[in-house]
């Protein structure tokens, strides 16, 4: 008989609404038992089962718990994690881990001290087109990389201000947002840079945080990698460029898996995860003496093999993927990215 994980999700905003509560429930081995929601009870409407509570100590003090999902905002994150790891509870971060990497660091030992997992959120490691660029990679087909450009465009010219992210506060700000994205992705697939630099702006009237980002990480013997996003692009490039010595591929478009997570529908649905056909990735390259130029279908998307490997790695012992200190290193490269802006110049990577 299966064993069964009980689940308890502290925060259903946007991520916990719209990717944590229906990936957990698309795994077989886990039940979404509680939910902390201080407003609405749309919870309780989706997961007709899910009870839903006002306080976290609820979870914290519910012995039937064993795996508590923190997605909440940046700011909380440390405090809910500590508190959930002193309950004796596995627990499941939000991306970024933390503000600060001391405090991740802090978090990993006490989840060491516990004797229980702790990982973070990194859910565009599962995103098909970087699944694609990473299985190209892997098999050498553009040859030894030397420039390559992640970028996230969107347009959102008018400031938010009733939305955290776009607040002040630490840890808002699209560096922590969708930079924290890239740089787990750059890691995971170079590993640590020697070099950091980096261009991190307000662009907007009356933004009071980051809303642009240019980031390049040096590799050596390495490739040139360069991170960027912005909200004030309108006409949107490349997703993912990469040049390499026998060839180019290039990436318009972004994962599906979100959109269709917020149209209510799940990995259980048939076309999960796969991309539409006009967005597959341009590859230009020559392989054992023949060009070859043409589009490659991109691989599908796979949020919920992210959960799928927590269940396997507490049930049955399994390789965890995304590991906390992977987690730590992209907040120290989030801190070295700030430095780095702040002074003008570029900043050696120390870990």
């Amino acid at each position: 008989m299966q064993r069964k994980l009980k689940v308890g999700l502290i925060g259903y905003g946007y991520a916990g609404k719209n990717f944590h509560a229906p990936l957990i429930t698309s795994i077989p081995g886990m039940e979404l038992a509680k939910v902390v929601q201080q407003k609405l009870n749309s919870a309780k409407e989706r997961y007709p089962g899910v009870e839903v509570v006002r306080s976290a100590n609820d979870l914290f003090q519910d012995q039937s718990i064993d795996l508590i999902i923190i997605a909440t905002p940046s700011t909380d994150h440390y405090t809910f994690t500590r508190d959930a790891l002193l309950a004796g509870k596995h627990v499941i971060v939000e991306k970024p881990f933390t503000v600060r990497s001391s405090e991740a660091r802090s978090l990993i030992a006490l989840a060491r001290e516990q004797k229980k997992m702790l990982s973070v959120f990194h859910n565009r490691r599962f995103d098909g087109d970087f699944k694609t660029i990473r299985e190209l990679h892997g098999q050498g087909l553009l040859g030894r990389l030397t420039d390559v450009r992640f970028s996230w465009d969107r347009y959102m010219p008018k400031v938010d201000v009733s939305a955290w992210r776009e607040s002040s506060a630490p840890g808002a700000g699209i560096l922590y947002d969708l930079a924290i994205h890239f740089i787990d992705q750059a890691l995971y697939l170079f590993g640590v840079p020697s070099h950091i630099h980096a261009d991190i702006r307000k662009q907007r009237e009356h933004a009071e945080t980051d809303d642009f980002f240019d980031i390049v990480l040096t590799y050596e013997n390495g490739p040139r990698v360069t991170l960027e996003a912005s909200l004030l692009r309108r006409e949107k490039g490349p997703r993912y460029t990469l040049h390499g010595t026998k060839g180019s591929f290039v990436k318009c478009g972004e994962d599906p898996q979100e959109e269709t997570l917020l149209q209510g529908l799940t990995p259980a649905w048939a076309d999960w995860g796969k991309d539409k056909p006009e967005r597959f990735g341009a590859l230009d390259m020559t392989f054992a003496g023949q060009h070859y130029i043409g589009r490659i279908e991109t691989m599908a998307g796979s949020y919920e093999q992210y959960y799928q490997n927590v269940y396997d790695h507490i049930v049955h012992g399994a390789e965890l993927i995304v590991k906390p200190e992977d987690a730590q290193a992209a907040v120290r490269l989030i801190e070295l990215a700030q430095e780095s802006s702040e002074s003008g110049k570029t900043i050696a990577v120390n870990l």
